[in-house]
């Protein structure tokens, strides 16, 4: 019989099996949403290299790059993929950052708010948005993504066709408002998906294959 698994469970199994994450890898809050742009449909390691060709060339400040010439700035966000539609998303989030204030007068909104002014800038739906306000804004929301989708809808946790905000807020509910523990979470479920639970899962040695009813009993690796 496959024990019942739950939000609280699979974060402390996680976090025993990989570790503390360390997330998000940035200097500045700047940088983590810039980081958030750019990490749209590919991997980090392609982030960081075009994160290290602007920092090469100038500074990494939303002025800094309104100051480039778009046709530069697209060519140093090249190795994050789909360059061209990312430097466009980009140069609109900092002119609508650089017209706010910068960082004090958002940090200064609640929540909620800081949330939609965030969605009201063309290219940053929820996931994005959420990624910033976990990791620049220190906000406690959970962040969801399609390998949030993959694991607890293989957990039997998730049916797998419900909306991004009914799963925001399902783990929110079950969850404490602590950001550190939101973030390793966020962070922990990457680094799983990536070890074990992949679009084929290799389930042998997986440490949620007691709990979950989607695991190959036969499978080797």
């Amino acid at each position: 019989m496959v024990a019942a698994a739950t939000p609280q469970t699979v974060y402390r199994t996680l976090l025993a099996t990989h570790g503390p994450q360390g997330w998000w890898p940035a200097e500045t809050p700047f940088e983590v949403m810039v980081g958030a742009i750019l990490t749209q449909n590919t991997s980090w390691r392609h982030v960081e290299r075009a994160l290290d060709q602007v920092r090469a060339e100038t500074a990494l400040s939303a002025e800094a790059l309104l100051a480039l010439d778009p046709a530069r700035l697209a060519e140093l966000l090249r190795p994050s993929g789909y360059y061209r539609v990312k430097t466009r998303r980009l140069l609109a989030f900092c002119e609508r950052y650089h017209a706010a204030g910068g960082l004090e007068p958002l940090a200064a909104l609640a929540t909620p708010r800081l949330r939609e002014w965030l969605l009201a800038t063309p290219g940053i739906g929820p996931e994005t948005a959420d990624d910033i306000l976990l990791y620049a804004f220190a906000r406690p929301v959970f962040v969801v993504d399609a390998y949030t989708r993959r694991l607890f809808s293989r957990l039997g946790l998730l049916g797998g066709d419900e909306d991004y905000e009914t799963i925001r807020g399902w783990f929110e509910r079950a969850l404490s408002d602590d950001v550190a523990l939101l973030q390793e979470y966020h962070a922990l479920i990457v680094a799983h998906a990536k070890h074990a639970c992949r679009a084929r899962p290799v389930c042998a040695g997986c440490a949620l294959r007691a709990c979950c009813p989607s695991s190959e009993p036969s499978q080797e690796s």
